[in-house]
């Protein structure tokens, strides 16, 4: 290979973009080439070296160079991303989604019951003697077979599925004939602690970058009271120091406060402090409250367990907590401000 006198025009970050670039699966030939184009310039090849190597003239690759640096990495893409190439015959593809609907990886010699794409991969080059180059196209079969990139939700073992099953035939009907009493409320209730450590949520970032969030080695707590209406999506949220029956009746005090002439139906779990004489008294005394209890270690049936997931993404996530009563009070005022269409059953 001849070089000809050096004309740098990249800096580091731009070099490192394209090599990026370059490693990708995703890019096709053709990108690959017009990254290699504008590295090979940069680097003072001649123009039959660059020739040989991307099929590009030099004229071609200072125009490719300037638009990069105007336009980044998406300069380099084609216009018309073609589908990826479905090496597998419609047929094979029918058998895999079926392998997927109705096989685990344990039946091919992996020690798990959900499958990766790795897996997947692995599985297809064995059965058929083919493997996709971009991840993509491994993507759009498990779409085919309706799977969708998550993580799997939780089960409690002690959890007893018959009991669900008979709670929501019992209940649904309680609930729906509430829902439909013009003067009586739905509430879902539940409570959360609210910590200064910090807590953290996947987010996308520069991979050149070099981010960091500031944490502490200081921990308090507070404690969150939280009240779903399931018919207008309206939160009542209030900040404790403690999760006790004393407090508990507190809150159901400032809760009533709010809803002076209402029957309230409150469906919450069978924590200790929703059972404390103080919490029973109250509720006898106030003679228009309704209990309905959620069935032991089914969380998800509760639908305040998703308005706190919002409460957290929302406003503690990645965030440094130094007072902890400021963050509790902007986390209140989040709930209280936002409507939250969370149904129950």
């Amino acid at each position: 290979m001849k070089k000809i006198k050096k004309r740098k025009q990249l800096s580091n970050e731009e070099i490192n973009n394209l090599d990026i670039f370059i490693q990708d699966e995703a890019s096709s030939k053709k990108e690959v080439c017009r990254a290699q184009a504008i590295l090979f310039l940069n680097d003072g090849y001649d123009s039959s070296t660059i020739k040989r190597f991307t099929s590009f003239n030099t004229h071609y690759a200072y125009e490719l160079t300037h638009r990069f640096k105007k336009m980044g990495v998406s300069s380099l893409t084609d216009k018309r991303k073609r589908k990826p190439k479905n090496l597998l015959t419609k047929k094979q593809r029918a058998e895999v989604q079926f392998t997927l609907k109705n096989e685990t990886p344990r039946q091919y010699a992996y020690n798990c019951d959900q499958w990766t794409t790795g897996i997947l991969a692995n599985v297809i080059e064995e059965r058929y003697n083919v493997r996709y180059k971009s991840k993509t196209s491994y993507y759009l079969i498990f779409k085919e077979a309706r799977f969708s990139f998550r993580k799997p939700d939780t089960k409690y073992q002690k959890r007893d599925e018959l009991l669900v099953e008979q709670w929501k035939k019992d209940t649904e009907p309680i609930v729906s004939k509430a829902l439909q009493e013009e003067n009586t409320i739905v509430l879902c209730g539940d409570e959360m602690v609210l910590s200064s450590a910090t807590t953290f949520q996947k987010v996308w970032l520069p991979i050149d970058g070099n981010t960091k969030i500031e944490i502490t080695g200081k921990r308090e707590n507070r404690s969150i009271y939280g009240f779903l209406d399931i018919k207008t999506g309206h939160q009542y949220a209030f900040k404790t120091e403690w999760q006790n029956m004393y407090e508990t009746v507190t809150v159901l005090k400032s809760l009533r406060k709010q809803l002076p002439d209402k029957k309230i139906v409150l469906c919450w779990d069978n924590a200790r402090w929703h059972h404390g004489s103080e919490v029973s008294k109250f509720i006898a005394a106030d003679g228009n409250i309704d209990i309905v209890w959620f069935p032991p270690y089914s969380p998800e049936e509760n639908p305040q367990e998703h308005v706190w997931k919002a409460g957290r993404s929302n406003v503690t996530h990645n965030k440094l907590i130094t007072k902890i009563d400021v963050t509790a009070d902007e986390f209140v005022d989040y709930l209280n401000t936002t409507n939250f269409k969370y149904r129950m059953f």
